[in-house]
């Protein structure tokens, strides 16, 4: 067991490395390829096409493996009984100043 470890760990990390210096590569080149002539700005270096991709990936895919924060709704969801989601949805409503949709409320005359 101890023998595979020796083998797949220094695999792991050429194949991360590989894999952020391919990732890299393509922003660059899709980057150099498309941004000058669209909008007029100055092409990259690999290492600013490294920062952009780690950049999009704080602000859109999170942190935490996966970078799915939907998955955590759906988690909390599943431990709701169907009255307690349906009172959770009722607050969160009220609290964001939406009206119920027309199926559930009084229709509205203005």
């Amino acid at each position: 067991m101890r023998r595979r470890w020796v083998y797949i760990i220094p695999a792991a990390i050429v194949g991360i490395a590989a894999f952020i210096a391919l990732g890299g590569e393509i922003v660059r080149l899709l980057w150099n390829w498309l941004a000058p002539d669209l909008f007029g700005w100055r092409e990259i270096t690999f290492w600013q096409a490294l920062g952009l991709l780690a950049l999009c990936r704080i602000l859109f895919g999170g942190l935490g493996p996966g970078g799915n924060r939907s998955g955590m709704r759906r988690r909390r969801d599943d431990r709701m009984s169907p009255e307690e989601r349906e009172r959770f949805r009722q607050g969160m409503r009220e609290r964001c100043g939406f009206e119920p949709p027309a199926a559930e409320g009084p229709a509205r005359t203005e």
